[in-house]
């Protein structure tokens, strides 16, 4: 007798979007020294037609919120793993940027490590390429 396979969590969210008819979703994701950029990339996708999560602090800028170092730092721990999930969430990643840094390299593999499709703002970083 053959049982019917259980969804994996990407499966099951991915129905889900389709469900809810929700357009794609992108995730921008590069250097917060590119928050104009970023900026920039949003409001092009979201004329597009999609949905567009990205950084929302950029900590090289002064803020009092991170002007402790050790909150900064956990902070910091935080807002990676909240920018990882976004990537779960996210249909496809577009990398903004002229730079890419460990952090941005980390966070290309792991999208490329879920299958996500991986576009660039300036192609000729890609560490793949």
């Amino acid at each position: 007798m053959s049982y019917p396979q259980l969804l994996t969590p990407e499966e099951k969210l991915a129905d889900a979007k389709k469900l809810l008819s929700l357009p794609r979703i992108v995730v921008i994701c590069g250097s917060t020294r590119f928050m104009t950029e970023m900026n920039e990339a949003d409001l092009l996708e979201t004329k597009a037609g999609k949905i567009v999560v990205k950084p929302a602090c950029d900590m090289k800028s002064p803020h009092e919120r991170w002007s402790d170092p050790v909150e900064a730092e956990s902070l910091k721990v935080r807002l990676d793993e909240l920018h990882r999930a976004k990537i779960r969430l996210a249909d496809e990643v577009l990398v903004v940027g002229d730079y890419i840094g460990d952090s941005t390299r980390a966070e290309i593999a792991y999208a490329r490590s879920l299958s996500k499709p991986v576009r660039f703002t300036h192609p000729e970083v890609d560490p793949a390429a």
